[in-house]
């Protein structure tokens, strides 16, 4: 029946049959497989006459529609196809000539199977793009059929698939390497033979752009490196330069709890941060993730922050615990002087009391200075030095509203 068909018309015959022959299927009493042969055989083996018939009525419809075609539809597909390609395409300085000839070369030849004359207004890819307009609108006012008109739909199919194929091979931007997609943008333009000194010349032109307080290009060479090498010196640029503009790039790495960029985020002292920054020091898990985020805290210096840095005086981690006295005070709100002041008094660690000592320098009011002078006989020589910080800071004026 399929293997007699010739025409579309004999196909659409044979699928109106298969539907008869389907319906009867549906309508007759075909045996069901033997219950007890069910029992000795795994299910899958026992033969069941009306699946193999619908098997049967499902391998020749497919063989019909593998029969059909080609449709002038088919080519206006593909050639719709390319233009989505050329469109949407980031082509490099070599691959836009390529794409030029790929359409030149397509409407030469789809011009001699429709027996028309198409061609560009010019070579942008609007241009292209608009001659490839022109011909599918030709091709869908022919109204080609695929019986009378099956030597010319499949001229148009094959003319088609060369574009595509043609296309294929024009260079684009993803098919560049990173250092000829930087080389193309200019990245390597700041290096000249006086300045060439490091290798890679990547590192280099970051040292360069770095100098040229340059943010921009330095989270563009960012974007590009692939090699975490490379990245982290971009990132040590942007911590030395707490550039602003680093901060929605530094924001969405510290999100994955990345401690460079959250060191960048403290360098920037934006407020914004404390959001993400506040869920990394709670509890008491990963010491080096919460000394450095405690830190990038301080660098910040907000007054909402106080509480949460506070809270990580009493943390098991001498470390995390002395980070958290010197980012309260490097904060300077005042309602942590108490709090310090117990950590100089009791804390275990010389080292921790000696930072809360510091921060109380650094808050500098009466009460927070005298609170660390009160340590000028300390045990631990860390704490005498704040101490006489904190004495040498006094006014008279502190002294005399100090009480005795």
């Amino acid at each position: 029946m399929v293997d007699e068909a010739e025409t579309e018309a004999d196909l659409d015959e044979a699928e109106a049959k298969l539907d008869e022959v389907e319906a009867d299927i549906e309508a007759a009493d075909l045996p069901e497989p033997d219950e007890d042969e069910e029992d000795e055989e795994d299910e899958e083996d026992v033969a069941d006459p009306r699946d193999e018939l619908e098997t049967t009525v499902t391998g020749l419809r497919d063989a019909i529609e593998t029969e059909r075609g080609p449709y002038a539809e088919d080519a206006v597909e593909t050639i719709e196809s390319a233009k989505a390609t050329i469109e949407d395409t980031r082509w490099t300085e070599d691959g836009e000539p390529e794409v030029v000839a790929a359409v030149e070369s397509f409407l030469d030849s789809v011009g001699e199977v429709l027996d028309e004359s198409f061609s560009t207004d010019g070579e942008t890819m609007a241009d292209l793009t608009a001659a490839l307009d022109d011909v599918i609108e030709t091709v869908e006012a022919r109204d080609l059929d695929p019986d009378d008109d099956a030597g010319t739909v499949a001229d148009l199919c094959e003319v088609a698939d060369e574009l595509e194929a043609d296309l294929a091979d024009a260079e684009e931007w993803d098919d560049l390497s990173v250092r000829e997609k930087l080389d193309a943008e200019g990245f390597y333009d700041v290096l000249t033979p006086e300045n060439r000194k490091d290798f890679p010349p990547e590192w280099n032109a970051i040292k360069v752009y770095e100098k040229q307080n340059d943010p921009e290009s330095i989270l563009h060479g960012l974007e590009m490196f692939g090699s975490e090498y490379m990245q982290g010196h971009c990132i040590e640029s942007l911590k030395r330069m707490g550039s602003p503009e680093a901060y929605d790039a530094m924001e969405q790495r510290a999100q994955k709890r990345n401690k460079p960029p959250i060191e960048v985020l403290g360098k920037i002292g934006d407020e914004r941060a404390l959001d993400t920054l506040h869920d990394y020091i709670e509890g008491d898990s990963d010491p080096a993730l919460q000394t450095v985020t405690i830190k990038a805290i301080g660098e910040i210096g907000s007054t909402d922050s106080t509480q949460a840095v506070a809270d990580r005086l009493v943390a098991e981690n001498d470390t995390v615990r002395s980070n958290a006295a010197r980012a309260l005070g490097l904060i300077g709100d005042t309602r942590a002087i108490d709090p310090l002041a117990d950590v100089l008094a009791d804390d275990d660690s010389n080292p921790v009391r000696a930072s809360a000592a510091w921060a109380l320098n650094q808050i500098g009011t009466a009460e927070a200075l005298d609170a660390a002078r009160e340590h000028a006989d300390d045990r631990s020589f860390l704490v005498q030095t704040e101490a006489e910080k904190a004495e040498g800071a006094m006014t008279d004026e502190d002294r005399a509203e100090t009480p005795a």
